[in-house]
Order: C-alpha cells, then structure tokens, then sequence
C-alpha cells in the first residue's frame, strides 16, 4: 500500500512538471512571438516582469535582448543624423530616389541647387524646367546628364551622376549633382578672351599702317583737294576703328583687383549721388535698402562702383522710374547685391546674350559693359546674373562668396 502510494504521488508529481513545463513553454513561446512582433513593427514600448520568481530569468533575458536591440536602434539613428547633417554641408545636391518618382532623402544643397523648398516626387521639377525633370528621368548609372534652368539665383546648369542602391527590399536611384555654371562661364569667358585678342590684334596690324599712311599723305602740299578729302575719311575711320578695338581690349586685359575692406553702404550712396543727375533728367529715383546690418565686402572699390553705376544707367537708359539697390548677407555668409528696375524688360532672346561680348540692343552701344561686368566679379570670386525681367521688375544680383 505504501509504494502503490508512493507511486501514485511520484507519477502526479512528474505529470504535474509536465503540465508545468508544457504551460511555461507556451507562455515563453508566446513572449518571443510578441517581442519578435514588435520589434518587426519597430514598437520598443514594452517590458517583460522581472518580479515573478517563475519567469524572472527569462524574462530578464528578453528584456536584455530588447534593451541590445533599442541600443543599436538608437546608433543607427544617430550615424544616420551624423551622415545627415555631412551631406547637408557639402556643395553636392544628393537626391535619394524610388521607382516611381518618390524622393525618400535629399540634403540641404539639393533644395537650393534646385531652387524649392521641399522635394518630395521629381514631377515638382516640371515648374521648373522640363529639361531638368527629363534629366532626373533618365540619368543612369555609369553616364553624366547635364540640365540647364532657371532659379532665383538666375541661370544654372547641373551635371548630374547616378548610382542604383537598395534599401531594405526598395530599389532606389541615387543622384548627386554639382553647379557648374561658373565652370561653363568660365570656360566662355576664356573663348571670346582669345577670340578678341586674335581679332585686335589682326585688326590693329592692319588698320594702324593704313591710318599712318593716310596722314603721312595728308601732308604733301601737291595733293588735289579730291584726293585730300578721301585721305582724310581714310585716316578719320582708320582712327575711329582704331579706338573702337581699344575699347574691346580691356576685355582681355582686366587689372586685378586691389582689394580691401569697406561698408557697401557708402559704395551705395557713391553711386545714387554720380548717377542722380542723369536720374533726374529722366524723372528717375534711386534708393539704397539695406537688408542687414553693417554690410562689409572686402574687394576692388573702384570696380565694384564702376559695376554698380554701369547697371544703373542701363536702369535709366531702359526708361525706369525706381532703380533699387539692395544688399544683404544670406544664410551661406555671401553678400547679396540686387539691382532692380521697373524699366523696359530684357526679351527672351536677349537675355542669353546680354554677357556676350559685342551684343548690345543700344544703337550707339559697344556691347563690352556687362561682359567687362561680370569678368570683374569673377576676378572677386564672384558672380552677376539676370535673375528676373518681366514686364514688372529687372533684377540684376551680385554674389560676393
């Protein structure tokens, strides 16, 4: 009787540890399916109870392995944040892009390369410019895809590259692109240089013996008066066409600047009091706004005045009523110079032609003041361009970086 109840308690105690370890094991595989769903949903806001004696070491080993994972989670979070705020201060745009034209990442550079405030599919770049939306299109990897447009800043042309990456199970195309219209710019401005140089210097070889003659000829006292008279046209257009090339050899000769510090304020006020009196026989008004304190630019005084009064008479000169000078410092520390007029707009045509050397819409115009202009700002590292002209205002900026 005794071993048949000892049996009896021993075969309810296993069949107890069974249901015991059965139950635990249920509820322990239950856990795990819940923590591994959360951690799925990315939901971190949960914490197994460490006070129960059955249970406890499990669930502080859960809890362990969430604590790892939120851990990692949170490095990750922040080497993204520090990759970020990188990509955010280097001068190439990143644009991180899906299939479907979604945009799921770009920097800082990006949105004001691109001139908006947010980007979140390329369509946006449709109001911009149909050759920068085709661009982003069919931009792959291995090939360069350049675009040109217009944004506040006035004409930019991108060159683009792109790379294919997939994040998590979502293929995206990467597309970082640069600014290189100072380069084109540039390279322009060093072809119309050589143009010019060869072109004077052919025309002066040519010219300045035919001028010389004409006069040495002028002199002999048996010339007929029929004769004189074509001596001296000779000699007066010879002179004339002369004078003409020198004007387009400062072109090719720009002093570089001399550089020192001062308030643009008063380069301001220099120029509105040496333009006034031209202002005042065409009825127009020249103010100064300053948009932040205490402007200073260190660079070529005397240059930047003489920008500054040839962009203003070519205000006057287009029949403007308000010419406004305006200058500030942007977010980036560059100082910002606009020059707006609500005179005659610039057309279409003539707004890709305005920097080229020799084109002028002025009757009695060399065509040299915006190039020889722009030429003085690039020797300051800087730029001047056409942001604006429409019916309502012309806007010409200066970029001191």
């Amino acid at each position: 009787m005794t071993w048949t109840l000892i049996a009896a308690i021993g075969s309810t105690a296993v069949l107890t540890a069974v249901v015991t370890a059965l139950t635990t094991s249920k509820r322990m595989r239950k856990k795990v399916a819940y923590m591994l769903d959360a951690l799925e949903d990315k939901e971190l806001n949960f914490r197994f109870d460490e006070r129960r004696i059955f249970g406890r070491h499990f669930n502080k080993t859960l809890n362990r392995l969430k604590n790892i994972f939120d851990k990692e989670r949170q490095e990750i979070a922040a080497q993204e944040k520090y990759f970020g705020l990188m990509l955010d201060h280097v001068k190439t745009g990143v644009a991180v892009i899906e299939h479907n034209g979604r945009v799921t990442y770009c920097n800082n550079t990006a949105l004001t390369l691109l001139g908006i405030a947010t980007f979140g599919h390329i369509r946006q770049l449709r109001t911009v410019s149909d050759s920068l939306y085709n661009a982003f299109q069919t931009v792959t990897e291995g090939n360069e895809e350049r675009a040109s447009y217009y944004n506040e800043s006035g004409k930019m042309t991108i060159a683009m590259t792109a790379s294919s990456a997939t994040i998590g199970k979502t293929a995206v195309k990467v597309i970082a692109f640069n600014d290189i219209s100072s380069e084109i710019a540039e390279n322009e401005q060093q072809s119309w240089s050589k143009l010019i140089r060869v072109l004077t210097h052919e025309i002066m070889n040519t010219v300045t013996p035919i001028a010389s003659l004409s006069e040495t000829l002028l002199g002999f006292e048996d010339v007929s008066e029929e004769v004189r008279d074509g001596l001296d046209t000779i000699s007066q257009s010879s002179r004339g066409l002369i004078k003409f090339v020198e004007s387009y050899r400062n072109l090719t000769r720009v002093a570089p600047p001399v550089k020192k510090a001062f308030y643009f304020r008063e380069v301001a006020e220099r120029v509105i009091s040496l333009t006034r009196e031209q202002a005042l026989i065409t009825g127009a008004v020249c103010t100064y706004l300053e948009k932040s304190e205490d402007i200073l630019l260190y660079a070529d005084e005397g240059q930047i005045t003489q920008i500054l009064i040839n962009l203003v008479k070519n205000a006057i000169q287009a029949e403007a009523r308000k010419i406004e000078i305006s200058a500030e410092i942007d977010l980036s520390e560059h100082v910002i110079i606009n020059i707006s007029n609500d005179g005659r707009p610039i057309s279409k045509e003539s707004q890709e032609e305005i920097f080229v050397p020799f084109f002028t819409t002025k009757q009695e115009g060399t065509g040299i003041g915006l190039s020889l202009s722009r030429q003085i700002m690039r020797l300051h590292n800087g730029s001047l361009n056409l942001v604006q002209s429409n019916e309502s205002l012309t806007v010409f900026r200066l970029t001191f970086r």
